[in-house]
């Protein structure tokens, strides 16, 4: 089992669900976080006055999945949020030790 975590613009994140609901990947979780990276911020203007943008606004997605889903699941993300400007974001794919569905107490793959 693989957790993909992707950090995307917010703005992509219907795109990238209907992506991933295509391939059958229907779960995940969304979190609205700040962040930056090559694109260090920026500067904006506002009522006249400047100021500096440092953290800018992402949405982070984490998906767990089956390992033998990871490369298709990956390719629909880059496909869905891609626009080729810099701060598209990334991917951070991890290994899953064990998963344990609360309510049934099912483990493995089957708790996903």
């Amino acid at each position: 089992m693989k957790l993909i975590t992707a950090v995307i613009k917010p703005f992509k994140l219907d795109d990238v669900r209907d992506a991933l609901h295509e391939i059958d990947i229907h779960g995940m979780t969304v979190t609205e976080v700040k962040g930056y990276g090559r694109q260090k911020g920026h500067t904006e203007m506002y009522r006249g006055a400047e100021y500096v943008v440092d953290f800018l606004p992402k949405l982070k997605l984490e998906i767990a999945i089956k390992g033998e889903m990871v490369d298709s699941a990956i390719e629909a993300i880059i496909n869905a949020a891609q626009t080729g400007k810099i701060g598209d974001g990334k991917i951070f794919v991890t290994n899953i030790e064990q998963t344990i569905r609360i309510r049934t107490g099912e483990t493995g793959t089957e708790a996903l």
